[in-house]
């Protein structure tokens, strides 16, 4: 996972985070943004050396960056896809309730420092240049993430000066997304081979063209699938269109990771909460990494501080947090932050310890951040073949070379080892947490021979080869409802009483938004499946019952 620091970087943040105030004069989202005081005779003169920082800041802030990470992703998605569950008594979030002074933080800093970066590198180089196209790339990998919390959201007048700005439906905001990456793939693989662009300032791949084509292939593939119950004959042509251009197929050749660095202020997200022990792995994922015996979970996360183990590996040493615990709850010993397992070594400063041994490691300021890997695009492909569509192999081969990939991007490369994982009939165990008392699931690991199983033996392995990244993963939950997962214990939004049969589909709109653009909002909310602006809404491509 390790990918070689860029030595500029502390000079892209600098300049970057100064063109981001100043170019933040032409961004108008909301109301408040007409009257942010701003000098504009400080405008610089946009040249083609200032466009690789303009891309660093997008690539940066558009991953979720360090300054966000907390409230835009681990309260939020990470939890709704059950990662994590809190083990901070003061915060609700882990019950359900959705705090609108937080979640902002995965609205706006796109429309600040993503937008009118991407925007400026539109409108200074050619629209068949690779710069315009990875920039193209960029757009709809932030624009994606907004979009499927919200629904609606400001998309195709975003960057316009204006006291209220429109917002745009989902479906044709998707229909932009793939005429952007259709776009982009295009003008980039003529240039393939040798050529590269904007170099170490591309924090993901350094400017190799070749993996930013397969990068966009799989992003798209990712999409297609996003829209699969909602648009069928277009998730099928974009899918197929994918595969045949070439997606990621070698783990962690291909891979894809934001690089993170204490140098200019922006380390991994999940590393900069290693000390605040706000949060464990869920009972979710105890039940599934214990059951299947699976040996990712030394990379995920540590055996507990109780444990006094300080060697990972060691199953029972493990334990998970139930999600949505009161606070009564949270105070009981056995669900206290000791008894229950911290983040993985690789995100964990060496002030963690389990049986007094530091356990952390001295370089988990620069673990790089999760984008998207090659595991995901066979198990994207394996769900296609399941649909009947030409996915360059079966579902049951794709589904197995996802599951070696994952291992491959964590290091485990025993053969022996992964083979045996493949083939095991082992399913889910009763965790051991507090209020469970049976196993998540009987989803087996070994390829079944029911399709209704096939699916849900898809969806666990590509939720368990997501992780950290929780925004796609409770994006995937949402739109396909088929990954097992516990009800969360106690649920403190009146909305969602019963956790048992009801669940969270989307994020209100911005309170902020509701008093600066409140005309655009009103006319969003019509925009909704039942015109209603709540979290029990579901999105456009979310077709479930």
């Amino acid at each position: 996972m390790n990918m070689k620091p860029i030595n500029k970087r502390t000079n892209i943040y600098l300049l970057s985070g100064l063109l981001a105030g100043v170019l933040l004069f032409s961004v108008a989202c909301t109301k408040s943004y007409k009257d942010t005081n701003t000098d504009k005779n400080s405008i610089p003169t946009v040249t083609p050396a200032t466009l690789p920082f303009l891309f660093s800041h997008a690539q940066e802030v558009g991953t979720v960056n360090q300054g966000n990470y907390q409230i835009a992703q681990n309260l939020f998605a990470d939890q709704y896809a059950q990662y994590f569950a809190c083990e901070a008594t003061y915060f609700g979030s882990d019950r359900l309730v959705i705090n609108q002074a937080w979640v902002g933080a995965n609205f706006n800093p796109y429309y600040t420092d993503v937008v009118p970066q991407l925007q400026t590198i539109f409108a200074n180089t050619d629209s068949m240049s690779a710069e315009h196209a990875m920039a193209e790339v960029v757009w709809v990998l932030t624009l994606m993430k907004a979009t499927d919390y919200w629904g609606p959201i400001l998309y195709f007048s975003a960057g316009t000066f204006a006291s209220s700005v429109p917002y745009d439906p989902q479906d044709k905001i998707y229909a932009d997304f793939f005429h952007r990456l259709d776009g982009a793939i295009a003008v980039l693989t003529p240039k393939a081979g040798g050529t590269s662009v904007f170099t170490s300032y591309d924090l993901f791949y350094q400017g190799n063209i070749s993996k930013w084509i397969k990068f966009a292939n799989t992003l798209r593939l990712r999409l297609a699938l996003r829209v699969s119950k909602a648009d069928p004959a277009t998730a099928k042509t974009e899918a197929e269109a994918s595969v045949a251009a070439g997606v990621m197929t070698t783990s962690p050749a291909d891979d894809c990771f934001v690089e993170r660095s204490a140098t200019g202020n922006d380390i991994n997200g999940l590393s900069t909460m290693s000390d605040w022990n706000e949060f464990r792995m869920s009972a979710t994922m105890a039940s599934v990494l214990k059951g299947y015996q699976d040996p990712r979970i030394a990379q995920y996360f540590l055996p507990t501080a109780n444990s006094g183990v300080p060697t990972p590996g060691i199953f029972a040493n493990y334990t998970g947090l139930r999600n949505g615990l009161s606070v009564a709850e949270q105070g009981m010993p056995q669900n206290l932050a000791a008894a229950n397992s911290h983040q993985g070594q690789r995100w964990s400063s060496t002030g963690v310890t389990v049986g007094g041994t530091i356990v952390g490691e001295a370089s988990y300021t620069s673990t790089p951040q999760n984008v998207i890997e090659t595991a995901e695009a066979y198990f994207l492909r394996a769900e296609g073949a399941l649909l009947g569509w030409n996915m360059g192999g079966t579902a049951q081969s794709l589904y197995e070379s996802g599951i070696k990939n994952s291992m491959a991007q964590w290091g485990i490369t025993d053969a022996t080892a992964v083979n045996t994982y493949v083939a095991s009939p082992a399913t889910p165990t009763n965790p051991g947490s507090f209020a469970t008392t049976a196993p998540v699931s009987n989803v087996p690991i070994a390829w079944s021979s029911d399709p209704t199983m096939q699916l849900k033996q898809i969806m666990t392995q590509k939720w368990l080869a997501l992780y950290p990244d929780g925004m796609e993963a409770w994006a995937d939950y949402r739109r396909s409802h088929v990954l097992p997962l516990y009800p969360v214990v106690h649920s403190d939004n009146p909305l969602i009483p019963d956790p048992t049969s009801k669940w969270l589909r989307r994020i209100p709109f911005l309170l902020t938004e509701h008093q600066t653009n409140a005309a655009a909002v009103q006319a969003a909310t019509s925009l909704l499946s039942t015109g209603v602006d709540n979290e029990l809404t579901p999105l456009w491509w979310d077709k479930n019952p």
